[in-house]
């Protein structure tokens, strides 16, 4: 199992993964991807606000951003 980790107050808080988590942002990231906000190597910030916003939808769980892209 892969974890990110992010600076809150100091502190690192540790994102914990597993293959559902995994699978459902990928699945976000790829319908992104299709709706172009992905135009050349990186997201749009619009891109990045949407898979935010739907990882959380979908699993409960609100990540951020560097979670997110760090796995």
């Amino acid at each position: 199992m892969s974890t990110s980790a992010v600076e809150v107050s100091g502190e690192k808080v540790k994102a914990m993964w597993d293959k559902r988590l995994t699978e459902i942002f990928c699945d976000i990231c790829i319908k992104e991807i299709l709706k172009d906000n992905r135009p050349g190597t990186h997201f749009t910030k619009d891109g990045w606000l949407k898979i935010m916003t739907n990882f959380e939808k979908e699993t409960g769980k609100c990540f951020s951003q560097r979670q997110l892209k760090n796995r």
